[in-house]
């Protein structure tokens, strides 16, 4: 039941999917498979197919959601390029690309532009910090356009939970800046074939970073111990913060909401992954007991 399943995930964002879409999120080999099963679900009054959408129980309306959420995307996507190509001429950051809604053909008045940032080795905290500042001192703290909040390092390029949510988040990934740390992120995350066993990369298209001579100048002061010293020190400072300001977190949220290594930097204090794997749960429990159909469920 892997379309099923699909099909349950995306519910959770009352996004329905278009056949192709749910056979590119299957393991199947063959599309006729998934029509089978789909027909199947139809015929048993599980889904409802909708202007070529299929739509789990009665959410109708989620099919004329997706598509004003499409147009919106498609308008906002080169605001959102300009804004990648700004990012990647900050200091030590070597990738950009866009994730969340805006990366799977999404956008409304509630959402966010996120961006994905592989940094520098050591260099991670001094990159985030001065990304941070200018998100508060330029745009007053908005993240509406400018929502930086997942960090990793050069050195750190395997993510470490690997479960449906993150297969998905990287899978739909849309690099934007510097292709050669793109390709080395991809080779070690090649587990996401274990969710979708097609899935590939695109990065043809993919520039390479261009850095100001401004940039270059500071990467060339902090490119060293002392540069190493004070990335350590701006870490334990916004470590401390948070784990003052979002004390209600247990320790295991805290190590997954708001991860902070030497080489990752989380900002996900409502503990998003953790509240969609238990919606897709809980939806996988509701078929199981409205349908007797069994899917095995996913963990964070």
């Amino acid at each position: 039941m892997e379309a099923l399943k699909t099909i349950l995930y995306f519910s959770i964002f009352r996004y329905p999917l278009t056949l192709n879409e749910i056979y590119s999120y299957s393991n199947y080999h063959d599309s006729h498979e998934i029509e089978k099963e789909l027909l199947h679900l139809i015929d048993q009054k599980i889904l409802t197919k909708i202007d070529g959408f299929y739509v789990y129980g009665s959410d109708f309306d989620s099919v004329i959601k997706r598509l004003r959420g499409n147009m919106n995307a498609k308008k906002i996507t080169p605001k959102a390029h300009q804004q990648a190509l700004f990012i990647s001429k900050f200091p030590f950051v070597e990738s950009v690309g866009i994730s969340g809604s805006l990366s799977k053909g999404y956008y409304d008045n509630e959402s966010d532009i996120d961006f994905f940032v592989i940094t520098k080795h050591n260099k991670l905290w001094i990159c985030r910090t001065l990304l941070m500042l200018y998100k508060k001192i330029f745009l007053f703290n908005s993240r509406k356009f400018f929502c930086v909040n997942y960090f990793i390092s050069d050195q750190q390029l395997e993510i470490e939970e690997k479960n449906r949510f993150t297969a998905t988040e990287l899978k739909t990934l849309i690099p934007l800046q510097g292709k050669q740390v793109f390709e080395k992120f991809y080779s070690k995350n090649k587990w996401i074939t274990d969710f979708f066993s097609k899935f590939e990369t695109n990065i043809d298209t993919v520039p390479e970073i261009k850095k100001t001579i401004v940039t270059k100048t500071i990467e060339f002061v902090f490119n060293n111990g002392f540069g190493n010293s004070i990335d350590f020190l701006l870490k334990s400072i916004t470590l401390k913060k948070w784990r003052t300001k979002f004390d209600f977190l247990s320790e295991d949220d805290f190590n997954v909401a708001l991860k902070s290594t030497k080489n990752i930097s989380k900002h996900h204090p409502s503990n998003f992954q953790k509240k969609v794997i238990s919606s897709l749960n809980d939806k996988l429990e509701e078929v199981y007991k409205n349908y007797n159909i069994n899917i095995v469920k996913e963990y964070v």
